[in-house]
């Protein structure tokens, strides 16, 4: 068994207010689960208004496919025009760790 992790920093763009942070970070958060079946939640820097941080996870018995998987996430999210990635942490667990 392989997990797989990503970690997303993240700058909002024109957000004023911690409703509109979630009208923006949610809809992310929603088509990462539902395009990849992964676990994923905003993590970090929950009472800022241009910053977030959104973590990831996903199981696979391939590292392989765990690689593929999280490729795809990041390509994802790295596309949205409404947020500027500033960083991004990957962490691969295997049977060893």
């Amino acid at each position: 068994m392989y997990v797989g992790t990503l970690s997303f920093d993240l700058l909002l763009g024109d957000v004023r207010s911690l409703k509109e942070k979630r009208s923006v970070v949610r809809p992310i958060v929603a088509e990462l689960q539902r395009k990849f079946a992964v676990s994923v939640a905003e993590v970090d820097h929950m009472d800022l208004h241009r910053r977030a941080v959104i973590g990831l996870a996903v199981v696979s018995g391939d590292t392989g496919h765990l690689s593929d998987v999280l490729d795809r996430c990041e390509r994802l999210v790295a596309g949205r025009p409404e947020v500027e990635l500033l960083s991004v942490k990957r962490r691969l667990h295997g049977g060893d760790d």
